[in-house]
């Protein structure tokens, strides 16, 4: 294999391992012991599958031959036409927008967790140690301001191999310390049915049980989500051989790495800490110690946030500034380049449109992220948002149209039925996730971190 099947798949799994895994051991927690895995490699399944399909519409009419698509709306313009475009585009980007929120507040909850860490090490187990979240999501946003300014996404593969190295390490810590916990324990925590039913604590209500199972199909759809960028991460492949060959091999690779990473964090993390598994499984302090090793796999958190914010906005800072390059062909503001000598990096081309939109992007998000500041809420939104439309239907139906599946038969029956299938998923797991957030707004004050 070529070096760019590694990295387009370093690509992926920078993508796709994020905030998701640390939600996991909770979201297995509200299903039990067969439910949860099951409906793991169910997604796992799907996001392969339709992303096989994608690979092969990112040239049109032949997948091998035919013309590029650049973009994921690039694709659905030459297969499915221009109503669809908006559609597709009012989802994507908005899925991108809301998963850099997403990201921004993970980093700073992991952010947090290292000072509170080190508080509980110097302090106690049974300190307060309460830090806002503010100025760690402020900071945040500094650093991706700075990085939104390399011009585009393809001068950004170093980032994304050391923020894939990133997930490999704190999935990693987090493993060993559930197996280690584990130990410690020596016997395996959990149920068949996952939280139960009932008035005594720790328990749930018919409703709440609902709701929560309801959200965790959101975050395992969010812990799987990159086929909104697929097709960006395929424009990036050299051929021959032919780019969807290669993005195949790619996304195998991606979606294989991911699942197994998924299915042994969450089942250890459930196996360790059983029905009272946290929502995020390094940051909610079901590890203590050793302090050194829980802030380190944090630290490694935020930096993989830094290169997948990045991996997420970039096809969202594109198409801003290609409908703004062809707006105004001529204008100085938009087209002119500054060289500016950067250290450790080169040459970078430094633009003023660039520099302002980017910057508002990233205060937008920053800003966002601080009044809406719920981990398992606003991950199982996006998630449940963006996974039927950007993951399953598109796919399928460019499919459809491009290899002129006939209507009725059987191929056409099993990609449509899987679609409604998960048409269904989606709408349960966002119903759930908005009446999370509900409930976390009924005791919430805007800019104040809560424990």
């Amino acid at each position: 294999m070529q070096r760019t099947v590694w990295t387009a798949a370093a690509h992926i799994i920078t993508a796709v391992i994020g905030s998701g895994v640390l939600s996991l051991a909770w979201s297995i927690a509200q299903m039990g012991w067969i439910a949860g895995p099951i409906v793991l490699l169910f997604f796992a399944y799907v996001t392969y599958h339709t992303s096989i399909l994608l690979a092969d519409c990112y040239r049109s009419p032949d997948p091998v031959t035919g013309k590029r698509n650049q973009t994921y709306m690039d694709a659905i313009r030459a297969n499915l036409g221009p109503v669809q475009v908006w559609m597709c585009g009012f989802v994507q980007y908005t899925n991108l927008w809301a998963t850099a929120v997403g990201y921004t507040i993970t980093a700073a909850i992991s952010a947090v967790a290292i000072k509170r860490s080190d508080c509980f090490h110097s302090s106690g187990d049974n300190a307060p140690c309460h830090i806002s979240n503010n100025p760690y999501m402020a900071g945040f946003g500094v650093v991706e301001i700075i990085f939104s300014q390399v011009p585009d996404f393809d001068r950004l593969w170093w980032l994304s191999i050391v923020a894939a190295i990133m997930s490999f390490t704190y999935s990693t810590i987090g493993l060993g310390l559930g197996i280690g916990k584990l130990i410690e324990n020596k016997h395996l925590r959990g149920t068949i049915t996952g939280i139960s039913i009932g008035h005594a604590t720790g328990e749930l209500s018919k409703a709440q049980k609902g709701w929560q199972v309801l959200q965790s199909l959101g975050n395992i759809a969010f812990a799987y989500s990159f086929s909104m960028i697929l097709i960006e991460i395929q424009d990036t492949l050299k051929s021959p051989p032919a780019e969807n060959k290669t993005m195949k091999k790619a996304t195998l690779i991606g979606v294989c790495t991911t699942t197994f990473f998924y299915m042994t964090i969450g089942c250890v993390g459930y196996a360790t800490f059983g029905n009272s598994a946290p929502g995020n499984l390094l940051t909610g302090f079901g590890f203590y110690n050793p302090y050194w090793l829980v802030d380190f796999a944090n630290a490694c958190i935020v930096v993989h946030l830094v290169g997948a914010y990045q991996v997420y906005s970039q096809p969202l800072f594109a198409v801003v500034e290609n409908w703004a390059s062809k707006k105004w062909p001529k204008s100085r503001f938009i087209h002119h380049e500054y060289i500016v000598d950067v250290p450790c990096y080169g040459a970078l081309p430094l633009n003023l449109f660039r520099l302002i939109w980017r910057t508002i992007f990233v205060i937008a998000t920053t800003i966002v992220a601080m009044l809406l500041p719920f981990f398992n809420d606003v991950v199982g939104l996006v998630g449940a948002y963006g996974f039927w439309p950007l993951t399953v239907y598109f796919p399928i139906e460019m499919y459809i149209n491009q290899k002129k599946i006939v209507p009725w038969t059987s191929q056409w029956i099993g990609l449509e039925t899987l679609s409604v299938f998960c048409l269904l998923i989606s709408i349960a797991a966002g119903i759930g996730s908005i009446e999370g957030i509900i409930q976390d707004l009924k005791h919430y004050t805007p800019f104040k971190t809560t424990y």
